[in-house]
């Protein structure tokens, strides 16, 4: 039996880390895992700018609510959920998701927390656990699930490399060349033909 487990930003909701550089014309903000590997120097990089910033949780929570999903996500999620289940992988934040993940039919989603200041501060970020992405393959696999990956980015590289089928979807360059023994699908029909071709050839 098979079940789906996918990145969340880049594969059905924009970068949000990128809408805020937009929103606040911060540039530095525009990085993100598919520029720096180390999720940790990117995190603590960020909480540094948005504390020199004075930039609080309602103020990303405000670009947030904005922002829509990926033109034809919310289509093919909906696909995808006929088909098998699906669990959304995320290192983003239960304090970030809730208006992305409305608009996507609330779908199940792993992700993250923050800790926050009586002043709605940022202070620091939680992981569930370390490569939690990685584990919630091997946790399904132990269950008795084939697990299909799809990600984008550096961070999702452990996923897929634990997963019984692995797909990069609309990847960088970099990320691409550094990691061309996964397929790239680069459409959302691309995407479907890539899963139902896993599918049939499991039967």
């Amino acid at each position: 039996m098979y079940i789906v487990c996918a990145d969340m930003e880049g594969i059905f909701t924009p970068e949000i880390w990128i809408n805020v550089a937009k929103i606040t014309g911060i540039q530095d903000l525009r990085l993100t895992t598919r520029d720096i590997s180390d999720y940790d120097v990117l995190m603590k990089r960020r909480l540094a700018i948005l504390d020199k910033n004075k930039l609080t949780l309602k103020d990303i929570q405000a670009v947030i609510a904005r922002m829509e999903p990926l033109e034809g996500a919310l289509d093919f999620l909906n696909w995808l959920r006929v088909k098998l289940q699906v669990i959304i992988v995320s290192d983003t934040y239960v304090e970030f998701a809730g208006p992305l993940m409305e608009k996507l039919g609330w779908p199940t989603l792993f992700c993250n927390t923050l800790t926050v200041d009586s002043d709605g501060r940022i202070i620091d970020y939680n992981l569930r656990q370390n490569d939690g992405k990685q584990k919630v393959i091997l946790a399904l696999q132990r269950l008795n699930y084939k697990v299909i990956a799809i990600g984008d980015s550096y961070n999702d590289i452990t996923m897929l490399k634990a997963a019984d089928n692995a797909i990069l979807f609309r990847p960088p360059d970099n990320v691409k060349n550094e990691y061309n023994e996964f397929p790239s699908a680069f459409s959302y029909d691309e995407l479907k033909n890539s899963i139902q071709a896993i599918m049939e050839n499991s039967s």
